[in-house]
């Protein structure tokens, strides 16, 4: 493979994997395309010398590519492949019996003539310019940005699914970081982010940091036997954020380029990640084609953290505060408010955080109150009414739209669409309900006896 060509399906071929849900899904995607093909003697043959030799001459650790040599040959020679006809699982047979010896999972077998037969058209047109198919696939992915938002409390919600090349993703990232440059703390989530492309990362990255440039990460390509550097760049466009607490979400799925921007943040003591220990890929590379039906994805190279002189490869990335991927939102964003409430001098401030915190940590807890209860709660207080529907309980307003309600503690309930109030049922020294108190978050409440 030459570097040329490595550096062309580098670009699109870290993306791609990025887009699958996990590497294994990615095999099952290929079950329809493989159905009404049987595979003959000759052409595993071909797949397993051919794939041999692409790992022998590329693999980024040459010793272990020929112990994964003799691990398919051997199950060759021994004929544990002669009743595998279908050409998907054939992939997925050599897939794991690879991944077995290397223990890496960025190895990835792929039946895919159609791919193969366009990649092939593409090197013989002398096509180095990413396609305009590729593109309109980026943007209707939005560039990988799925969700940016502003949370309670000013912080920055940032939800990406992978990582594009940074000169691809620049100007949306402007945008992105522009509509969050003004919070008072950033989450970003990787938490179903599969990878991508390390100067998308570099492009990100940089808005964390101030003019200086930082060293972020290395890449080590044994083809050629070259070292690239990655550093946060001199220049960007918008505003910087050296300064703003920063959040990354992990979980076992967050995977390759995703690890990177969470390692490179971590080492460089620049974020908090609060998750799950990631997936542990740390070898760049590319796909190749093996013979007509196959291609193979080869790592050709290994991260090189300048801090750590190592990578994450096997190993994972490690949160500092570990939690399931299911809570870790939740999490950052009380962390975040209490850091904006530990630096701030104004008591209104402080006084918002705390009233967030109280909320956020009755959601991370299942809080059960059993259904006589909260049917008891059901009632007039005035111009509020209460009433039970379907195991859920409701609070409205006379002539205004009903909301949910949900339990803080056994008397009182908070509303996700109104963060700055709540109400407390109010009770006489026999359990009767009496009344219902509204609480708001500058301290202030007033009060609505019950009526019936």
């Amino acid at each position: 493979m030459n570097e040329k060509t490595f550096l062309k399906l580098n670009v699109k071929l870290l993306f791609v994997c990025a887009l699958t849900l996990t590497l294994t899904s990615g095999l099952k995607s290929q079950t329809n395309s493989g159905s009404n093909k049987s595979l003959t003697m000759t052409e595993k043959i071909s797949a397993v010398n051919s794939i041999s030799k692409l790992l022998y001459d590329n693999y980024i650790f040459p010793e272990v590519s020929k112990e994964m040599e003799k691990r398919i040959k051997s199950r060759m020679d021994n004929k544990e492949y002669d009743n595998i006809t279908d050409p998907v699982k054939f992939a997925e047979e050599l897939t794991a019996d690879l991944q077995s010896v290397s223990k890496d999972k960025h190895i990835q077998v792929r039946f895919d003539p159609e791919q193969i037969k366009r990649m092939r058209e593409n090197d013989d047109q002398g096509e180095d310019e990413v396609s305009p198919e590729f593109i309109q696939m980026l943007k209707s992915e939005n560039y990988g940005f799925r969700k940016v938002e502003r949370l309670s409390g000013n912080i920055g919600y940032i939800d990406l699914r992978n990582f594009g090349s940074g000169e691809l993703i620049k100007d949306k990232v402007a945008s992105v970081m522009s509509f969050v440059e003004d919070c008072n703390a950033l989450i970003f989530d990787m938490r179903f982010n599969g990878g991508g492309d390390p100067s998308g990362i570099q492009v990100i990255t940089s808005y964390l940091f101030g003019e200086e440039p930082v060293h972020l990460n290395d890449l080590y390509f044994r083809p050629k036997d070259t070292t690239e550097q990655y550093w946060t760049f001199k220049d960007i466009k918008g505003k910087r954020m050296p300064d703003v607490p920063v959040y990354i979400l992990t979980s076992s799925f967050t995977f390759s380029g995703a690890e990177e921007f969470t390692y490179n943040l971590k080492n460089l003591k620049r974020a908090t990640v609060i998750g799950e220990t990631t997936g542990g890929g740390a070898h760049p590379g590319g796909v190749n084609i093996a013979d007509d039906n196959f291609a193979v994805f080869v790592p050709v190279g290994r991260a090189i953290n300048p801090i750590t002189k190592t990578n994450w490869e096997g190993t994972g990335v490690t949160p500092d505060v570990e939690i399931s991927s299911t809570k870790a939102l939740t999490k950052a964003h009380i962390l975040a408010l209490e850091k904006i409430s530990s630096r701030s001098n104004e008591e209104k401030e402080k006084r918002n955080s705390g009233w967030l915190i109280e909320s956020l940590n009755a959601s991370m807890n299942d809080i059960d109150i059993n259904s006589d209860q909260l049917k008891n709660y059901s009632g007039n207080y005035g111009e509020r009414k209460i009433f039970y529907e379907n195991g859920v309980l409701y609070y409205q307003r006379s002539g205004r739209q009903k909301f949910e309600l949900t339990p803080m503690s056994e008397d009182t309930f908070m509303f996700k669409e109104i963060e700055f109030f709540r109400i407390r049922f109010e009770k006489d020294s026999s359990g009767k309900v009496t009344g219902l108190t509204g609480l708001y978050d500058d301290g202030k409440t007033d009060n609505s006896p019950r009526s019936e």
